[in-house]
């Protein structure tokens, strides 16, 4: 029997984002854990975020993957507050999801594997925000010596969700 996983992903990606989710899904496959995702594996009957809180629920880990979903090439940061600044360059955002989703699954315990694509921050997505390390959005371009250490990473991941599978 396969353990559950919640993978938190938009269902919109382009060819390339969509080349990196199946490659995360191969891995979870060859480590016999099995991905939910609303809109994917399970479709809802209720309100979306209450769906995915009963999904969560019965799953033992997940994984979060920060896809660009929006881009802003024009804009101001923090407007008439300190801190304020122009946007001078393009900003990549994820889906608003990916943080609603990763806030769920860290109260419940779960143990969580973050990905995003470069430029992607903010929420769970920057470098301190929660207990877990975010790592970079493996392509399927990946050499040798990185396929075995995000091999390495999904071991060490899958080990606790098993411990939490088994609790």
């Amino acid at each position: 029997m396969k353990i559950p996983i919640f993978v938190s992903s938009p269902t919109s990606l382009s060819d390339a984002q969509e080349a990196s989710r199946k490659l995360i899904i191969r891995e979870l496959d060859r480590l016999d854990l099995e991905p939910r995702a609303l809109g994917r594996s399970d479709y809802p009957t209720e309100l979306p975020l209450r769906e995915v809180q009963v999904i969560a629920k019965r799953c033992s880990g997940g994984v979060i993957l920060g896809f660009e979903q929006f881009q802003a090439t024009a804009g101001i940061v923090k407007r008439n507050a300190e801190g304020e600044r122009i946007i001078d360059k393009p900003v990549s955002f994820p889906s608003a999801w990916n943080h609603l989703e990763a806030g769920i699954l860290y109260s419940l315990g779960l143990p969580i594997l973050v990905f995003k694509e470069d430029g992607i921050t903010g929420g769970v997505f920057d470098d301190g925000a929660t207990d877990v390390f975010v790592h970079k959005m493996p392509s399927t371009s990946l050499s040798l010596p990185e396929k075995k250490a995000l091999s390495s990473v999904f071991l060490k991941w899958q080990s606790l969700v098993r411990a939490s599978y088994y609790k």
